[in-house]
């Protein structure tokens, strides 16, 4: 039974997400484990409520398989992205669906958990969007509407999707010019990855440790 559990919200192959979600595991020390949704059958909550007395989804996918993991699971890294300027579909109903623990019993409670968010909006720039700040913060209040403990975030400098679609030079609604400038091309932005920034891999080194300590904590 693993004691923390890694979950990324990106659907992009070996994802600055998932990379940072698997650098905090690591750091942990603890028996860990990781699920990338996007390879996973996941319906959102129907809000049938069929789950009040029983505390398990009855909705037939993976869902039933993750919140079982997620019910024996002390901690968490919970890794999502910001489509729109806002969590992606993925992980919000990753969060929707971890309802059914909550009636009556609060199955939630006690945990500790990590959020790691990508994003491609510099945060706390005049004329941006605050995808960042609304993530973090989306991930922060159901925990603590869940009576999770927040360990803390870590938000990386991710890339527009337009950097790979084969247009983002010349395209009109370039993520690019928007984020950067008219003048801005694929070249001149280039591709950012979690291993270019010591600081952000210390970041993530240390929210493992921490992880590490409140389970250990708690176990004693």
């Amino acid at each position: 039974m693993a004691q923390v559990l890694g979950i990324s919200g990106s659907p992009v192959t070996n994802s600055n997400t998932d990379r940072a979600v698997k650098r905090v595991l690591e750091h942990t020390g603890l028996e860990t484990e990781f699920f990338k949704l996007s390879q996973l059958k996941l319906a959102p909550c129907y809000a049938c409520l069929s789950c009040v007395d029983t505390n398990q989804c009855v909705v037939k996918d993976d869902g039933q398989m993750l919140a079982q993991k997620f019910r024996e699971a002390k901690a968490f890294v919970l890794g999502g992205w910001t489509p729109y300027s806002s969590l992606d579909a993925r992980t919000k109903t990753f969060m929707e669906r971890m309802y059914c623990l909550r009636h009556q019993n609060g199955l939630n409670r006690g945990k500790f958990g990590v959020s790691v968010i990508t994003t491609a909006c510099t945060p706390r720039v005049p004329g941006l969007p605050p995808a960042a700040e609304t993530a973090t913060s989306q991930i922060g209040c159901w925990m603590m509407e869940e009576g999770i403990t927040n360990l803390g975030s870590l938000v990386i400098l991710g890339n527009v999707p337009c950097i790979r679609c084969g247009h983002g030079d010349e395209c009109e609604m370039s993520g690019i010019k928007m984020l950067w400038g008219p003048e801005a091309t694929v070249a001149s932005v280039g591709v950012r990855s979690l291993e270019d920034d010591p600081d952000l891999l210390g970041i993530a080194e240390k929210l493992g440790q921490e992880i590490r300590q409140a389970v250990l904590r708690a176990d004693d």
